[in-house]
Parts: C-alpha cells; sequence; structure tokens
C-alpha cells in the first residue's frame, strides 16, 4: 500500500505579497544577472539614506517587535528568539541599547548582515546604514558572530543561549567545500539571512569587486570577487538552500514595506523570491539533493512526472513533507505522514518546478521536481 497525499490546487496562483507599489517592477524584464542589474537601478532610485543613528528609531517600529512568537512587542532578534518556546531573554525599552556588555541579554545592538569590515575600506554610506542587512541583535552574540560568514555548524566551539552556534562549517552536502569557522543561526531566520545577502551583492552591484579587492576579512570567503555572481560557490550554494527551505514569512513581508517607508526602496526577494532563482539561474539548477544520511535513501520517481504524480520512497522516517513553488510559496505542509511500503504518492502537481522539503526528527532534505 501506498500513502497518498493530494495537491487540492488545480490552479496554483503566485500570490503577490501585500504592499508592493504598482508598477515598481515594471522594468525588471530580463533574465540571470540582466536582472541583477535592472534589479539593481531600480531599488538604488528612490533609496534616501537616513544615517546610522536613525536605525533606533526604526527599530521602535512594530515590524521589528515580536508580533509572530510570544507576540509580546518585545525586539525581534534572531540571536536570541526561541520560535518554539520562551525566549532566554528579551529586549523590551530602547534604553538596553549598547553600550558596553558583558552577558547575552545585556543590551543590544545593530548587527551588520554582511560585516561593515567588508566593505569600509571603500565606503561606509549607505552600506553601513541600511537595514535590509543591518538588523537589531544581541551585542554579545553579535561580537561573537564577529566577522565570520554564515554556515552550517555540527560541532560547535560556541552556543548562544537560544542555539545558534560558531564552529567549523560542515564541509559536505550543500555546504561542501569550506572548512573554516562559520556561524550558523537557527534555521527560522536562515532564509531571512539569504535574502538580506542576495539584497546587498544586488543593491550594491558595482562596488562588489572593489569590497572584494580591498579586504582581506574572513566574510570574503562568502563573495568570488565579481560583480555579477558576486558569490562564491560554497556560500551561494548555502543562501540559495537557506532561501529555499525557509520562505519568506509575514515577519519578513512587514520589515520590507516598513523599510520601503523609511528609505524609499525595497528587498525584491522578498517582494518576488522567484528572482533569486531567475538571477543565479544555474546555480538553482545545480542544487545539490543532499539526503538524510546516503543517497539512496530517498528517491523521487517519476521526475520529471508527466501525470502530476510523484512517489517517495524512503527507509527513514519523514514527520514533514512540505511543497514549495519556485518562488519560495510553500503551497502544502503535511505533518506526521503514515509511511506505507516506505512510500508517500503525492498527486495532482499542476505543471511546473517544486521543491519538495523532506524533515525527519534530525535532518531534512530538500528535492526538485519537475511536472510537464
Amino acid at each position: 500500500m501506498k500513502k497518498i497525499f493530494t495537491l487540492l490546487l488545480l490552479n496554483i496562483a503566485i500570490l503577490g505579497f501585500a504592499q508592493i507599489p504598482a508598477g515598481y517592477y515594471n522594468s525588471a524584464t530580463g533574465t540571470g544577472y540582466t536582472l541583477k542589474t535592472q534589479l539593481k537601478t531600480r531599488i538604488t532610485t528612490g533609496h534616501v539614506d537616513q544615517g546610522y543613528g536613525s536605525l533606533w528609531g526604526l527599530y521602535t517600529n512594530a515590524a521589528f517587535r515580536d508580533t509572530n512568537y510570544e507576540n509580546d512587542n518585545s525586539l525581534l532578534d534572531m540571536y536570541s528568539e526561541n520560535p518554539t518556546g520562551p525566549d532566554p531573554y528579551n529586549f523590551t525599552s530602547s534604553g538596553q541599547q549598547c553600550g558596553s556588555y558583558t552577558n547575552e541579554g545585556d543590551c543590544y545592538n545593530r548587527e551588520h548582515i554582511v560585516p561593515q569590515a567588508f566593505f569600509d575600506n571603500v565606503a561606509i554610506d549607505p552600506m553601513k546604514n541600511d537595514p535590509f542587512h543591518v538588523a537589531p541583535t544581541d551585542g554579545k552574540v553579535n561580537g561573537l558572530r564577529d566577522n565570520f560568514p554564515y554556515g552550517r555548524v555540527n560541532n560547535p566551539n560556541s552556543t548562544t543561549l537560544n542555539g545558534s552556534k560558531l564552529g567549523p562549517n560542515v564541509n559536505s552536502g550543500y555546504s561542501a567545500g569550506y572548512t573554516n569557522t562559520v556561524f550558523e543561526p537557527l534555521d527560522e531566520f536562515k532564509g531571512d539571512i539569504a535574502r538580506s545577502i542576495f539584497y546587498f551583492v544586488t543593491r550594491y552591484e558595482d562596488s562588489m569587486v572593489d569590497f572584494y579587492n580591498t579586504t582581506t576579512v574572513v566574510s570574503k570567503n562568502m563573495f568570488d570577487g565579481t560583480a555579477n555572481n558576486a558569490l562564491s560557490p560554497t556560500f551561494l550554494n548555502i543562501l540559495l538552500t537557506w532561501h529555499i527551505q525557509d520562505p519568506v514569512s509575514t515577519k519578513e513581508i512587514a520589515r520590507n514595506n516598513a523599510i520601503y517607508n523609511y528609505q524609499g526602496n525595497r528587498n525584491p526577494y522578498i517582494d518576488h523570491p522567484e528572482y533569486v532563482c531567475q538571477v543565479w539561474t544555474a546555480a538553482c539548477a545545480a542544487l545539490s539533493t543532499q539526503n538524510f544520511s546516503s543517497i539512496d535513501e530517498v528517491k523521487i520517481y517519476p521526475n520529471p512526472s508527466s501525470n502530476g504524480t510523484v512517489n517517495i520512497e524512503t527507509e527513514v522516517t519523514i514527520d514533514e513533507i512540505e511543497i514549495i513553488a519556485i518562488n519560495g510559496q510553500v503551497l502544502q505542509q503535511i505533518k506526521n505522514p503514515i509511511m506505507e511500503s516506505n512510500t508517500y504518492t503525492i498527486s495532482n502537481l499542476p505543471k511546473g518546478f517544486y521543491f519538495l522539503k523532506l524533515s525527519s526528527a534530525t535532518n531534512s532534505v530538500t528535492k526538485k521536481v519537475l511536472v510537464n
């Protein structure tokens, strides 16, 4: 017997995310790096730098407060938030801005997702002040992350109170190719970070070569020294995987709208997650399909499918199946599916390209599926 799951979507409409100004992306008509340059022009036009000090005021906006988890209006800090239980501590007052700190929870400051040391030999403004990649975070953890790239950590040297980790990068699977120290945030924030970096290399495309050539900071390893592709193979693969596995959330949409009102531009990869794979087409197509422990343990067939039906065959217990559209929208979540004869069947998939995210108790894998 097979357990059959039907996707109840005969006609998938890619839902637009709220409050995108009419016609804002009319000039984004290209593909590949042409599209990236068009997006750079679009999000540079109208961008009014508000300065570094103004970020403190922006962080009091409701979009930067916790209305997603405890809903307690505390600062939503990706380095202290616990999405599945009580937070280890909260920041509730602007009087908790850093300042000096010794321990986690002492104060919060302004974390540059792309470290300031990467670009400040060339230019400080507006990169230093851009809230699309400058987030409010705990000062102690900000210092722990330092200038390290983001990556995967199995054997941490340090673990924060909310479970973020610092340690050697996992040199296998989708993060293969790098062994030095990286910082791994919680899964809940990995897509947010990926789309912040995609924004940065797009908005500041013209300066990426100069940034790369004038810095020795370790975060330089995230980049490849080019204006177009911008990201080195290992870290592009990490960020693409995180973008797919952690789709755009309501908290990102709220921040995108708040920042647009604040400085006059938007993050196109939040508004249109599908732009990511339209820009980095080859890398998306070549995404590693890592399995739970070996390449034989998860099989997807037929792929491509000609009738909207695919089978998932595995001996691993799967706790959740997510069907994700190429724009990052989660179309369906199947919790605790029942395994029968080691096979799950998903049917009634309309024509298109999908990602299947399969999660076990200890790991996850994302598979590509094409329906002709």
